[in-house]
């Protein structure tokens, strides 16, 4: 139980991020339509190296605490933000295609 909500407060440090990033992403998704293969290109390797900071922080910070790598890579997959993410990136790569 304690893990449980030890990785919950973890990931609650990423909320604030992830409002503010959220608008960015969901204009970055809405200028993808009218933009150049080079600014989607740039928008998705944007989006990428947040997603992996997301992950690097997490686990340097569930490293500190001793949480078993596995146990937070679980939980990272069902985060929201990185859900978010995730289905952004799936969009802009088929817009890129299109």
């Amino acid at each position: 139980m304690l893990l449980f909500f030890t990785t919950l407060a973890i990931l609650a440090g990423f909320w604030e991020d992830y409002k503010k990033f959220s608008y960015e992403i969901m204009s970055a998704n809405l200028e993808a339509q009218t933009s150049t293969p080079e600014e989607v290109q740039e928008v998705i390797a944007e989006l990428e190296q947040y997603r992996q900071r997301l992950i690097d922080d997490t686990l340097e910070m569930a490293k500190k605490v001793k949480m078993p790598k596995q146990a937070v890579m679980k939980q990272l997959e069902n985060h929201p933000e990185i859900v978010y993410i995730d289905g952004a990136l799936a969009n802009l790569r088929s817009q890129e295609n299109s």
